[in-house]
């Protein structure tokens, strides 16, 4: 394909469209309880365990393998039961028994008879299900079952919607009594197939679109079917399911295991803690450089740069081994040439990757993307907030050339800005490059849409704490010029900012200033997230800081990204009223740096019940209208679940709450002003690794005040004091 800019922008696709126009029971995936993800591939499918269409199916690599995965019994489908995934994720059940039937030959199969339990799990890119059907009837039965099937190997672009030029080509179906496999040669000139391996003979009918066999069961009898889908043809049964089952409990347990652990008196808060940390180890993929976590299923599914760094920088104080990973990753991706297509830039970070067809055909220009403009300086605050978490030297000295490149990149867009602000302008891809990164979420007070270069409030704060924490890595390295420099820089940029983006009349920061340096004078949670960066003054940061507390933001569950009053306000969007639990976390974390010490503790809350209308997965976001008693979030109905970032909210705002700081390099834990999540008296955070050195910190609710203990070797501190290691 040729190289010339598209016009394309991920966000254009709208698969709110696509549920409309899908058959009618479709899912909404948001609210799916049947997400499972393994290394490159992922599965997404109905609670009954069908994949039925629309962004249902099996993909790996960025492609949807097998699309139509549809049980029947004597024509019909079973009736759901219920269904659910394990508490590890490894894991799909679902319990399902017969509709009445009424057989050809005059017989009738009363409903309720039989009972059918289908558990399914992933491991090396291969489907593994089992199928036990159990007869409780009162007479034997030659149970008529099915599967409707089919394998597209469409390219993630196009389930969300995006119309190709052209297409591969499928190739003939081919089949044996165990068997039927699918083959599709792709215009990137790679072939992809999937076979299906049964444990017992099958039927290929309706030209391979289905699969028949046939189970004699005599009363009270149970049979077992055993089915694997991936590349090549098996054959299933008992042995194989165990051992591969096994295996993939033990993957998971390593992931779920490291870092520190936090357990409370509230069994509820627990289970939810440890749904969300299995979340992110579901999204979690071991690569070369370490563990990553993907964005989202199903639509993100593939590491994204900015996202890997906000779960990370949520997480870090648990597990620093996710930033590693995360910073390893990132470095090795880091750009070193200009590349238009990708819109890479020397120094630049990745905002995206992706493997599918369409990626390497360069239909899209996502294979390695760099349309992100906050991408780079988040990767290196996370690299000071990891330095400043472990006291890792030589990582950060192996890092340091990747930093130092990221840091000139930074400096270089300023450059380039008459204000020396960090802006971006459209390429080949995304129109807008900040986090709503949506075609229309940078707007003016009356509706119009910005025109670029854009400088977003937010990146700013990014920049700022980039180079602050920059400087406190070269001081650590004994750089003092190079120290004294950033310093300076960031000193520069905070002025600017301030005397920019602030609106006197609002006492708001504008959302962005467009490319003839005008206020976008909207009023966004974008400057929740210079909040977070701690660049305002304190009278400026205290106004903001109760602005966001009031109902125009607050919905009762989370922020508003953008308040209600404001043009193109409006909470069905993506990305103009909805809430989004990250940006919800993250402006948290800012509000209680100017003085609402018990604004975290509240957000926890709101969270931590707003994600029990999920199936205690929090969503990538929900719908911005107000809490109403009785009554949960409405739900976004095609949200990604789980979504890393979201997932990793809970730890951010656990953490502030808290009241925890760490500072490895210097020996230190410091607990200033802890609170407690409502209904929770006690909480304890084990095995939290400082130097090596193993901690435990206990907090404990004594009337109206938290008292807290920070235990090595019998050691204490109170909670207002630092606690020395040494």
């Amino acid at each position: 394909m040729a190289d010339a800019p598209c016009e394309f922008d991920e966000h254009m696709i709208d698969p709110l469209a696509a549920v409309a126009e899908s058959e009618e029971d479709a899912p909404s995936f948001s609210a799916s309880q049947a997400a499972l993800k393994e290394a490159d591939c992922f599965l997404l499918a109905g609670r009954q365990g069908d994949i039925v269409g629309f962004a249902d199916g099996f993909f790996c690599k960025d492609t949807r393998l097998l699309s139509r995965f549809v049980l029947q019994i004597g024509g019909r489908r079973p009736v759901l039961l219920g269904s659910a995934l394990s508490s590890d994720h490894v894991y799909f059940e679902a319990n399902l028994t017969n509709p009445g039937i009424a057989f050809a030959d005059g017989g009738r199969l009363q409903q309720g008879s039989i009972h059918l339990n289908r558990k399914r799990f992933l491991r090396n890119e291969r489907i593994f299900e089992r199928i036990t059907v159990t007869n409780y009837g009162d007479a034997p039965v030659d149970l008529p079952l099915a599967f409707q099937i089919a394998a597209d190997f469409r390219d993630i672009f196009e389930v969300r919607g995006m119309t190709r030029r052209a297409r591969g080509q499928l190739l003939p179906i081919r089949s044996g009594s165990h068997h039927i496999a699918f083959a599709y040669e792709g215009l990137d000139d790679n072939s992809r197939g999937l076979t299906l391996s049964f444990s017992q003979p099958v039927t290929v009918a309706g030209e391979g679109s289905e699969i028949h066999f046939g189970m004699h069961l005599p009363r009270g009898a149970r049979r077992l079917l055993y089915i694997e889908a991936g590349a090549e043809r098996t054959a299933p049964g008992r042995i194989r399911h165990r051992r591969h089952q096994a295996a993939a409990h033990r993957a998971m347990k390593m992931k779920r295991q490291s870092g520190a652990s936090v357990q409370t008196s509230g069994p509820l808060f627990n289970e939810w803690l440890s749904r969300t940390r299995a979340d992110i180890a579901l999204l979690s993929t071991d690569l070369k450089t370490g563990l990553y976590p993907s964005a989202g299923i199903p639509w993100f599914s593939s590491p994204f740069g900015r996202d890997g760094i906000i779960t990370a920088l949520a997480i870090l104080w648990l597990d620093p081994a996710l930033a590693r990973g995360v910073l390893r990753f990132l470095a090795a991706t880091q750009a070193q040439e200009h590349d238009d297509f990708s819109e890479a830039e020397p120094g630049k970070i990745l905002h995206e990757t992706r493997q599918g067809e369409m990626a390497q055909t360069r239909e899209v220009p996502f294979a390695r993307y760099y349309g992100g403009v906050d991408t780079t300086p988040l990767f290196v605050h996370l690299a000071a907030e990891y330095a400043r978490r472990t006291a890792d030297d030589a990582f950060i000295d192996a890092l340091w050339p990747a930093l130092r490149s990221a840091i000139s990149w930074i400096e270089t867009k300023r450059a380039e800005n008459p204000n020396g602000l960090v802006s971006y302008m459209r390429g080949t891809g995304l129109i807008n490059q900040g986090w709503k990164d949506s075609p229309d979420a940078v707007f003016h007070a009356d509706g119009t849409l910005a025109k670029g270069p854009i400088s977003l409030v937010e990146v700013q704060g990014y920049a700022y704490l980039a180079l602050t924490g920059m400087a406190e890595m070269a001081a650590r390295r004994g750089e003092q010029e190079y120290h004294a420099k950033l310093l300076a820089s960031a000193e520069t940029l905070r002025q600017t900012v301030e005397r920019c983006f602030w609106m006197p009349d609002k006492e708001f920061y504008a959302l962005a200033l467009d490319g003839d340096a005008r206020q976008c004078a909207v009023r966004t949670t974008n400057a929740g997230h210079l909040l977070y960066s701690g660049l305002p003054s304190e009278q400026r940061g205290q106004a903001l800081a109760r602005a966001f507390d009031r109902s125009d933001f607050q919905t009762g569950w989370g922020l508003r990204t953008v308040a209600i009053g404001e043009a193109r306000f409006n909470p069905l969007s993506y990305h103009n009223g909805s809430v989004w639990p990250h940006d919800t976390a993250i402006c948290t974390v800012g509000i209680t740096l100017y003085d609402q010490p018990d604004y975290a503790a509240r957000a926890l809350a709101r969270l931590f019940e707003a994600s029990f209308h999920f199936g205690k997965s929090v969503p990538e976001l929900f719908c911005g209208f107000a809490r109403v008693s009785g009554e949960g979030p409405v739900a976004y109905p095609v949200a990604c679940a789980p979504q890393a970032w979201a997932a990793a909210a809970a730890f951010m705002l656990l953490k502030t709450t808290l009241g925890i700081e760490i500072d490895a390099p210097a020996r230190d834990v410091r607990v200033v002003a802890p609170r407690l999540p409502a209904g929770i008296d006690q909480l304890t955070i084990k095995n939290l690794d400082i130097c090596g050195a193993q901690l435990s910190i206990d907090f404990q609710r004594k009337d109206d005040q938290v008292a807290c203990a920070v235990n090595r070797s019998g050691c204490s501190a109170r909670p207002t004091l630092v606690y020395h290691l040494n």
